[in-house]
């Protein structure tokens, strides 16, 4: 049985990741910034983050780690149309959350990993993040926050494989989900490529189970297909 931690596990994918692992048969440990006690981990204060590792590492080997945390508006804070509205401090806020917390989750996450044998790490990126595939700008903070994520998942799959060359290191796109994170522009999706939570987490455990060790350090939709950087 997979030994699995879902991080942003009260978010609309993480949730739905973390029960659809349940329906497998499996007990994901949840973790999440909204989660009282144990299940409690802030990936904006690393502190947080390595109490979180420590208390998962006492429990056994770790198989599967996937970090469903993100940020794309905020209050009266929404992506930039132009970049006459680019603000430091969103933009700050944007990497902090998007790309900066994920990476000191690795940090603290892969180290309790196995040495050997096939392990995955999974962060949730888009594919909004990859510059060749920018045509139309704007959303210069999201954007740049996701490269910037991609970039790390790259980089941390390079060190990864040196400790074990089994592990597998990956970034996910879902696709446009029914999240509160999507709803203000679900008004732009094309029919039938919005999807339900639950969709989402059925589809992207799928690609997950697919991968095989040269695939770390890349990033794949929701169909298993790679995204380019």
């Amino acid at each position: 049985m997979t030994r699995a931690v879902v991080i942003g596990a009260s978010g609309g994918i993480g949730a739905a990741i973390a029960d659809a692992l349940a329906e497998e048969g499996q007990a994901p440990i949840r973790l999440a910034r909204s989660l009282p006690g144990e299940a409690h981990i802030d990936i904006e204060d690393e502190a947080s983050i390595a109490a979180a590792a420590a208390r998962v590492a006492t429990g056994g080997v770790l198989d599967l780690v996937v970090v469903a945390t993100g940020l794309l508006h905020q209050g009266d804070r929404t992506p930039e149309k132009s970049i006459g509205e680019l603000d430091p401090a969103w933009i700050a806020r944007q990497f902090a959350i998007n790309a900066i917390g994920p990476a000191i989750v690795a940090k603290h996450f892969l180290p309790i990993m196995p040495r050997q044998g096939r392990c995955v790490f999974a962060v949730l990126s888009a594919r909004i993040g990859s510059i060749s595939d920018n045509k139309l700008g704007g959303w210069y903070g999201y954007r740049a926050a996701k490269a910037a994520l991609n970039q790390f998942v790259r980089t941390l799959a390079i060190e990864e494989r040196r400790r074990n060359d089994r592990a597998i290191v990956v970034g996910l796109h879902p696709g446009t989900v029914d999240t509160a994170l999507s709803r203000p522009f679900q008004g732009r999706v094309r029919e039938g490529t919005l999807f339900t939570p639950d969709r989402a987490a059925v589809q992207l455990l799928d690609v997950l189970d697919g991968l095989k060790a040269p695939d770390s350090g890349k990033l794949f939709d929701y169909q298993g297909l790679e995204i380019a950087p």
